[in-house]
């Protein structure tokens, strides 16, 4: 017989979990708050839509930091180039 404890993850999942989404919290400070508030009524969205929304741009601008560095340090002079033909036999 199998027994399930009403703290288990498991069944908290499977039982009252209402999205597979994983969720957040934040705390934010109160002029955060007022910004991502008025940008969510702008934009005719909910507050936490439009946070999604900014995190991802964010992210996104992250990684076009880090690609543009990639791309600096390969950037040398002096170095041997090679054809696009020939890179991809």
């Amino acid at each position: 017989m199998l027994h399930w404890c009403y703290t288990s993850s498991i069944v908290f999942k499977l039982i009252f979990m209402p999205t597979i989404k994983n969720r957040i919290n934040l705390t934010v400070p109160r002029d955060l708050n007022l910004v991502l508030n008025r940008l969510a009524v702008r934009d005719d969205r909910s507050v936490s839509s439009k946070a999604l929304e900014l995190i991802e741009r964010a992210l996104e601008l992250e990684e076009d930091i880090v690609l543009q560095k990639v791309a600096e340090d390969r950037d040398r002079k002096g170095v041997k180039y090679i054809l696009h033909k020939s890179a991809w036999r």
